[in-house]
């Protein structure tokens, strides 16, 4: 079962200094239809002006990921974590029983974007964590680079939930296959650039559910960056 859900469909927020762009029910923005898929629960994709950002706010039990897309964001934490992501950055922070966090633009001048990816644990309390890595360009171009696995194998960061998330870059070449074991389901969210996906022609903020196949298939590829989500159903 294949059901596209398209970047112009998505919720919107704009408050001035942050624009922004909900997959799922975020904030103001709710939709009864798109409350998450599997434990998959946010997707938003953030553009904060310079200098500006989220000011300190509590999480509990939540894997929060950043993929940064362009500029600097940077991270500070009450676990005494303190950061500058850049492209190809990719931050997990596990909230746990509870962590504080600000995120800001750390440029002055020019603006930061990146998706900011929720995923229910399977685990409740527990000690807050936090872990970051860099995947250049170079692991991601023609494969599906893993980047966040419950075991963190290899060198992705960690999650503690049964999923995975893999990052690709492509631009024609072959098809790309990931195999889905039984009882999994795929979340196939395109970053940038244009992509068939099991036949589905998408664009960049367009993403697709992939439920009840047995595989995910992306051809057709034109300057795409795309991130596969593999969870249980």
């Amino acid at each position: 079962m294949l059901n596209v859900r398209k970047s112009n469909e998505r919720g919107a927020a704009s408050f001035g200094w942050l624009k922004s762009r909900h997959t799922f029910s975020f904030g103001h923005y709710y939709d009864p239809k798109h409350m998450g898929f599997g434990p998959l629960r946010v997707i938003n994709e953030d553009n904060v002006a310079p200098g500006r950002g989220f000011d300190s706010h509590g999480h509990r039990n939540m894997e929060i990921i950043s993929y940064v897309l362009d500029g600097a964001l940077e991270h500070k934490d009450s676990m005494g974590n303190g950061s500058v992501l850049r492209y190809g950055d990719v931050q997990r922070m596990s909230a746990g029983s509870g962590v504080v966090h600000s995120e800001y633009n750390h440029s002055k001048t020019e603006g930061v974007h990146f998706l900011q990816i929720w995923i229910e644990p399977n685990v409740q309390g527990g000690d807050p964590g936090y872990e970051e890595k860099h995947f250049d360009v170079a692991s991601k171009t023609g494969r599906l680079r893993l980047i966040a696995s419950p075991d963190g194998r290899e060198g992705s960061v960690s999650l503690r939930q049964d999923a995975e998330i893999y990052a690709t870059i492509l631009n024609g070449g072959d098809p790309l296959t990931h195999l889905l074991r039984a009882g999994r389901q795929a979340y196939v969210h395109v970053v940038r650039g244009s992509v068939t996906v099991n036949g589905v022609a998408l664009s960049g903020g367009d993403a697709l559910k992939v439920s009840e196949e047995a595989q995910v298939v992306l051809a057709d590829a034109v300057d795409t960056e795309v991130l596969v989500f593999d969870l249980p159903q």
